[in-house]
């Protein structure tokens, strides 16, 4: 099995919170934490853009990525929203089994 970190911004707290209920609720991932307000610095339109937001860890596996991604993208008000996904290499044998067979 193989298990994923995925990470969004968005820009507020409720945006950041529903995207993550959705996903929870379809059992997409066993874990969505937000983190925030941050400021953020960026190239937008050969422009240096800066903005508050919301940083999204989410916890899943890479079975859910693609629907997950869709859900994201769906929900989302960024032209081109931050959706990165980090492999999980190693972690506590219980808490990887749990990612694989989320309870809702």
């Amino acid at each position: 099995m193989e298990y994923l970190l995925v990470i969004t911004t968005t820009p507020n707290y409720r945006i950041a919170q529903k995207i993550c209920k959705i996903i929870l609720e379809k059992s997409l991932a066993s874990c969505c934490q937000i983190l925030g307000p941050m400021r953020s610095s960026f190239l937008w339109n050969k422009k240096i853009e800066r903005a508050k937001e919301y940083l999204c860890f989410i916890k899943t596996t890479k079975r859910n990525y693609q629907q997950l991604e869709t859900i994201i993208k769906d929900n989302h008000p960024y032209q081109i929203p931050e959706i990165v996904a980090l492999k999980i290499t190693t972690g506590l044998k219980e808490y990887l089994d749990w990612l694989n067979k989320p309870v809702f």
